[in-house]
């Protein structure tokens, strides 16, 4: 009896020892995951103890490739070797190459709420992040072919690697499912000129890719090209909401006189006192998005000769900025007049940045080759005249106007222009005119719609 009474007592040793390791190991773990909730960011903190989130994603990037390294050929790898590229396809390729971290939305949005009272997050600086863009090169069907950089064949992808980063807070990354939940049953419309339609199809895109089926995306008319016409809507069906652009490059009336004597042709005329004829189709929208700009650069509407016109009168000669002027405070006035701030939130969209050099858009101006943004401040433009006048019609308006001032953070990516990759290989010639005004899609207007989601976050609608 004594064996197996000392047989038992070494099994009751060996199991108790089984339970403390056992036990031991359910304490550590324990221990590790209540550390990992001490370190989660908190949204009561000062912004400067604030983990960002972003500092996560940069962490994930260690374990991937940049986007810089993929080449072109790559978008279609998990293709068929027959038949043309599925962009539906090769945006879940991409999604298998760019990994990012998420963090709690509701602490996120908290955050922004809170800290963005104090923070502009129009000020900041372009950094290194290899989280990837919200949608994936050559995956969305609605980009014009002018700002689709990847199938015209741009293989320098770097300029896809940079997020915008405010001084002083951190914004999260564009959620499409939060913002298509916000316009659930609305209707949310651009107003304006190419750098508006530009953002407008980035948009259209960014919400396009948080969609399990993206058939129940579709330009309500069924156009395929968005260029040409002034009028387009893109309907997100299971939301029941539509996001729509309207051209109106000066945001008042062009027209143009019947041939007189003295003149061979039209003549084209800017009415300075008259908003855009198609007013009534957008004035009730839910959220309208405006802007103005590169067409006040023109050499006729610079020189003002014979150009502008007010009520009866055709100006022999106007100076743009008293014109430029005029013109803001016809559209402030019919804001004013039009617009139900109860019901309506008005947005307008600062001066995008262009970058040629050696010449202007119609004399030679290039910025192929272009691969990193302006690191320096000293060599960013002066601030546009056009800015200050704008903020100054604004300050003065009765319905509160959100400015999304993307002036100076467009001025840094001198990268990211079409330049000689608005056009297919196949049909470039030389000496053709570049795009440095255009930005690539994907590109830098998604982060003009990061921020303009970040703004619906803070609003006090939300």
């Amino acid at each position: 009896m004594a064996p197996l009474k000392k047989l038992l007592i070494t099994q009751i040793l060996q199991r108790r020892r089984i339970q403390l390791i056992f036990t031991t190991f359910l304490l550590v773990f324990s221990i590790f995951i209540l550390l990992n909730f001490s370190l989660t960011p908190i949204t009561e903190t000062t912004s400067s103890t604030v983990p960002s989130a972003t500092s996560h994603l940069r962490f994930a990037s260690n374990y991937i490739s940049s986007l810089s390294s993929i080449p072109r050929s790559a978008a279609i790898e998990d293709e068929p070797s027959s038949g043309s590229p599925n962009p539906d396809e090769i945006g879940s390729y991409f999604a298998k190459k760019i990994t990012s971290l998420s963090i709690l939305r509701k602490k996120e949005d908290d955050f922004v709420r809170k800290k963005g009272i104090s923070c502009d997050i129009f000020d900041g600086k372009w950094v290194l992040d290899d989280s990837g863009p919200v949608y994936s090169p050559g995956s969305c069907p609605f980009l014009d072919y002018t700002f689709n950089c990847f199938n015209n064949g741009r293989s320098d992808l770097g300029y896809l690697r940079y997020r915008w980063q405010p001084h002083g807070c951190d914004i999260p990354r564009f959620n499409g499912k939060k913002m298509l939940e916000m316009l659930r049953g609305k209707r949310m419309v651009f107003v304006g000129d190419s750098l508006n339609r530009n953002m407008w199809e980035s948009l259209v895109c960014s919400l396009r890719m948080s969609l399990v089926d993206k058939k129940t995306v579709f330009e309500v008319s069924g156009k395929r090209q968005f260029r040409s016409e002034g009028f387009y809507s893109f309907k997100f069906k299971d939301y029941n909401c539509t996001i729509e652009f309207i051209r109106s490059p000066f945001l008042v009336q062009e027209w143009k006189l019947p041939s007189v004597k003295g003149f061979k042709a039209r003549r084209e005329l800017l009415r300075l006192d008259v908003i855009q004829a198609t007013t009534s189709g957008y004035h009730d929208a839910d959220y309208l998005i405006f802007n103005t700009g590169h067409w006040w650069t023109h050499n006729k509407t610079r020189k003002g000769k014979n150009f502008f016109q007010e009520d009866e009168i055709v100006h022999p000669e106007l100076n743009v900025t008293v014109a430029y002027t005029k013109a803001l405070k016809t559209w402030a006035k019919w804001v004013d007049k039009n617009v139900n701030k109860n019901k309506t939130q008005v947005f307008f969209a600062g001066y995008s940045a262009s970058h040629f050099r050696k010449g202007q858009w119609n004399s030679g101006g290039k910025c192929d080759g272009e691969t990193e943004p302006i690191t320096d401040d000293k060599y960013l433009a002066a601030y546009p005249w056009m800015m200050k006048t704008l903020e100054s019609v604004i300050s003065k308006m009765k319905t509160p106007v959100v400015y999304l001032n993307i002036t100076k953070m467009t001025d840094y990516r001198k990268d990211g222009h079409p330049s000689i990759y608005r056009l297919p290989e196949t049909e470039r010639r030389p000496g053709m005119t570049q795009d440095c005004s255009h930005w690539c899609l994907p590109g830098v207007p998604d982060s003009w719609n990061q921020l303009l989601y970040v703004s619906l976050l803070m609003s006090s609608k939300f």
